[in-house]
């Protein structure tokens, strides 16, 4: 068995033993299992899972981030992530908070680009 845990900036999502775990780099998707060696990978976003013991599939869809397995710990920092045991219900979950970020992320550059024509504007009246 290893022992996975997930990492968010603000919170550690989850802490718990597995029996595998599948991934996906940059240069493709893999396995590891507990007698796999030391491991270092750059993820990227897609879908991340992991097997319990007791053969409990569950699945995350992950941003970006990193797994670093040492030993039978498995580290995965990652930016944001959403857990679930049901593809169908997690590409749901998934799309209702891209939507989400869409409209803050649209919201933001807003702000931004007013800024900055504000800025343009207070330093051509100088």
């Amino acid at each position: 068995m290893m022992q996975l845990k997930v990492l968010l900036p603000t919170q550690v999502l989850l802490e718990e033993e597995v029996a595998k775990v599948t991934a996906e780099a940059e240069n493709g998707s893999f396995c590891l299992l507990p007698r796999h060696i030391d491991f270092v990978a750059a993820l990227v976003p897609g879908l991340f899972s992991f097997e319990t013991e007791d053969g409990h599939e569950t699945f995350l869809a992950i941003d970006e981030g990193t797994l670093v397995k040492c030993g039978r710990e498995v580290l995965v920092s990652i930016r944001n992530a959403v857990s679930g045991r049901d593809l169908g219900q997690l590409q749901q979950v998934v799309e209702e908070q891209f939507s989400v970020l869409d409209e803050r992320e649209r919201k933001a550059r807003s702000a931004l680009a007013r800024l900055e024509a504000d800025l343009v504007r207070r330093f051509m009246e100088l």
